[in-house]
Order: structure tokens, then C-alpha cells, then sequence
């Protein structure tokens, strides 16, 4: 079973830039796909970037252009680069990897099985 752990974050002024890595162990990296999810106070989770085992990568219209997601094979660990940021980026943000040897990713948020404890985000104005 893989484990997930996130670092990075922090605070930053809207308009600035943060990066965000999810390190897996347990597990190789490669045999998920694997997302960034956040939650807001009062709001639900949701998907900000995922990558599936074709490598092709995904996000939604809030995010595209600003963020990036990318992937280090070799160190198991998945990024996140979060560019022209927003107050209303903030959140906690979380790395979640799916079902173990599926190719695609998992339609719905819930059905990712695996998650990490979070790292939060917080941009001001």
C-alpha cells in the first residue's frame, strides 16, 4: 500500500508562485495515477491536477494556465508548480494516488484510495 506525504506550501501574496511535492513510499509512484485535490473551509474537495500512467495530465478550467503538475519517476515523488495565485486558491491541499495498476485515473474524487494528511496553501491580497 502506498503512502503518501506532501511538503511545500506556505504563504504567499496573490500573484506569487508556490510549489508543492508529494513523495510516495510503500509503493513505486508509477503504478498510480496521481492527483492534487484541495478543500476549502465550507467547500468540498476538489481536483486541481492529476496525471494518469499515460502520463497525460489534466485540470480543471480554475487552475489551467497557472498550475502545473509534473512527476519524478525516480524519486517517487509528484509535483505541483502554482503560478499567478490567487486568494481564492487557498486551501488545503492534498495528494491522492488511485486504484494501483489502472491506467486512467478514477472518474470521482471519492475514488481514490489513497491520500496524504494535506499541506496548506494561503495566498493574500
Amino acid at each position: 500500500q502506498v503512502q503518501l506525504v506532501e511538503a511545500g506550501g506556505g504563504s504567499v501574496q496573490a500573484g506569487g508562485s508556490l510549489g508543492l511535492s508529494c513523495t510516495a513510499s510503500g509503493d513505486p509512484s508509477t503504478n498510480y495515477c496521481m492527483g492534487w485535490f484541495r478543500q476549502a473551509p465550507g467547500k468540498e474537495r476538489e481536483l486541481v491536477a492529476r496525471v494518469d500512467r499515460y502520463r497525460t495530465s489534466f485540470y480543471p478550467d480554475s487552475v489551467k494556465g497557472r498550475f502545473t503538475v509534473s512527476k519524478d519517476d525516480a524519486a517517487n515523488t509528484l509535483f505541483l508548480r502554482m503560478d499567478s495565485l490567487k486568494p481564492e486558491d487557498t486551501a488545503l491541499y492534498m495528494c491522492a494516488a488511485g486504484r494501483r495498476g489502472y491506467m486512467a485515473c478514477p472518474k470521482a474524487n471519492d475514488e481514490y484510495p489513497y491520500w496524504g494528511q494535506g499541506t496548506q496553501v494561503t495566498v493574500s491580497s
